[in-house]
């Protein structure tokens, strides 16, 4: 079975590590549950904001991930910390207070994917007093022979926010730092080195939202002499641009007499450190575990003392023996990938009971491999063609694989991809709701499933829209068209105009001569007989004063015995199949 999850060691690891981790790989995973929080609980509330936070041991897992944030699932406090084994974590800088604090745990694996738990969150309390002083510091006080470069660092002090950080060479001084407001840091790099062989005073005060600490005291200690810079190395094996180099490789350079150690940094193009990135080491050889084939590595060595980092050290580079890349190209200077360049999309939408959904490559390749996953990640093989036919939801793995020759050997070089089949569904008109206006018509289409739907009138090919809303359209009959954004199908609904404003007098006279005295509706010819069920009749505040049958003479501008003076009313009639005209008429006198 093939495995697609790339869940990989560092490719470049001291051999303690790797015999550390080949022990970690051969624990088999069985948990199947996500720990509960033990303090504070999940809900919590008034949690002191420097509280460690611990959660139940799972069995057979080999590590635990936590983010803290202050939304759910959030990681703006605590971003994926690997806390190995352990049960607890105390957050390096407090927590803030009176906030609701979002906990995520991670089970960490090394032969499966990782399992992301529910989020769990409890509330902080409000800080109610002065944060105390650091409790400790490095260098600490009263420290001799302490390098001219060091960084001066200190532990959290409980409840507090920020620190101010002031630096001199007498009791109160300040001339080489002065109250800078360092935000909520434990440590701080002067940006130039310290005098030499002389007294530095460091005073640092923490506050809150409360105010400052009082009472901190002022920490001594003694600079050294000034060292000098080491000098930058080169790689022996594999020297500067070899090719060809095996698999399995021993790195070595030469050693630089006053270096303390060195920072390498390993990648596979010159600007990136993804093999690997700022490792200290106290040696001048390392082991390169399972480099990948035909690849350029760029790696940069950078030897340091106590008195800082070498200075213009260049990138070496070399070559591994054939593989699919990429690879650097001396001549043209570009990296040069073998794999194919996957095109094939995220997300393949399937048509609800069609039995023949065909997916088709879209990346040529001289071969092509299909796979369905199951809920444990388990793969299983579809096709090994350029179509495959799903008719279920789910995840799938799409790979698609070219033939390549070389010296005599052939090898094939694949590119795969991960993605989702979502079922669609054609869409079903439920019915049309019109409503009449003076001049125009308002159509509000319903359908009987949600969907991802667009909308037309008249015209099949469109223009569509999203909403299912069309405004001010002719008094005639249209079609309306539903279409499928996925591509399930079309339909359409043909509305007939059965009632327009035509028939509802635009004014009438009830002053008691005979003529015009009541308002009705009278059936144009076009309608014929008339299909009104009840008229309303409203004052311009909407108040009804009104109710009339179609087979009533009409109103007569009486309302509650006495008759209402000239002005606009308006009116709504609805009929038999409760659609709705609206309109507006004058009384006069």
């Amino acid at each position: 079975m093939k495995e697609i999850w790339d869940i990989r060691l560092p490719q470049l690891l001291a051999l303690p590590i790797l015999f550390v981790a080949l022990f970690f790989t051969s624990l088999k995973s069985i948990a199947q549950e996500c720990p509960s929080l033990l303090n504070p609980t999940d809900g919590a509330i008034s949690v002191p904001v420097n509280s460690p936070i611990t959660w139940e041991s799972v069995t057979g897992v080999p590590g635990y991930i936590i983010s803290l944030g202050t939304t759910a699932g959030g990681n703006d406090i605590v971003n994926e910390r690997n806390v190995g084994t352990s049960t607890n974590f105390s957050p390096p800088t407090g927590l803030p207070e009176n906030t609701e604090i979002f906990v995520t745990i991670t089970l960490f694996f090394f032969n499966q994917p990782n399992i992301v738990c529910d989020t769990q969150s409890f509330t902080t309390a409000a800080l109610t007093e002065v944060p105390d002083c650091v409790p400790s510091t490095l260098p600490s006080n009263n420290a001799n022979n302490i390098n001219t470069s060091t960084n001066i660092s200190w532990s959290p002090a409980s409840g507090a926010f920020g620190y101010i950080l002031s630096i001199g060479t007498t009791l109160n001084g300040s001339e080489i730092l002065n109250n800078l407001d360092i935000g909520n840091n434990l440590s701080y790099n002067p940006p130039t080195d310290l005098p030499s062989e002389a007294n530095i005073f460091v005073n640092i005060i923490p506050y809150n939202s409360i105010g400052m600490a009082t009472g901190c005291i002022t920490i001594i200690f003694t600079t050294a002499e000034a060292a000098i810079l080491p000098q930058c190395t080169s790689m022996i094996t594999p020297f500067d641009g070899e090719t060809n180099v095996p698999l399995d490789k021993f790195l070595e350079w030469n050693p630089v007499p006053n270096a303390t150690g060195y920072r390498v940094s390993i990648g596979t193009s010159p600007f990136e450190n993804n093999i690997l990135e700022n490792a200290i080491l106290f040696k001048n050889s390392t082991v390169i575990i399972d480099l990948e084939p035909n690849r350029t590595f760029f790696i940069s060595i950078i030897p340091f003392n106590e008195a800082g980092e070498a200075i213009g050290c260049s990138q070496e580079t070399f070559s591994t023996i054939l593989g699919c890349g990429p690879y650097f190209d001396p001549i043209s200077g570009d990296l040069i990938v073998l794999n194919p360049q996957l095109t094939f999309p995220d997300t393949i939408f399937i048509c609800d009971g069609n039995e023949l959904n065909r997916i088709t490559a879209t990346d040529e390749a001289d071969g092509y491999r299909w796979y369905h996953l199951d809920e444990r990640g388990n793969e299983s093989l579809l096709s090994s063609s350029s179509e495959v036919f799903i008719d279920t939801e789910g995840k799938y793995i799409y790979e698609a694989y070219v033939i390549v020759e070389d010296s005599g050997s052939t090898f094939e070089c694949s590119s795969s991809k991960m993605f989702e089949v979502t079922i669609s569904e054609a869409p079903k008109i439920e019915d049309v709701s019109v409503d009449i206006g003076a001049n125009s018509l308002n159509y509000i289409i319903n359908t009987t499933t949600p969907g991802n739907y667009e909308f037309a009138l008249d015209n099949e090919n469109g223009p569509y829209q999203d909403s299912n809303r069309f405004n001010n359209i002719s008094l005639e009959n249209h079609t309306v068209y539903v279409r499928d954004k996925k591509g399930c199908g079309t339909v359409e609904w043909l509305v007939e105009q059965d009632l327009t404003v035509n028939g509802f007098p635009k004014f009438f006279t009830p002053n008691g001569d005979g003529v015009n005295d009541f308002w009705r509706f009278i059936p144009p010819t076009e309608i014929g007989e008339s299909n009104i069920s009840v008229i309303y009749i409203y004052d311009k505040f909407g108040s009804l004063l009104a109710q009339l049958s179609p087979d009533t003479k009409g109103w007569n501008g009486i309302f509650n015995g006495r008759p209402l003076p000239e002005s606009d009313y308006w009116f709504k009639a609805v009929t038999i199949s409760n659609k709705e005209v609206k309109g507006h008429f004058s009384l006069k006198r």
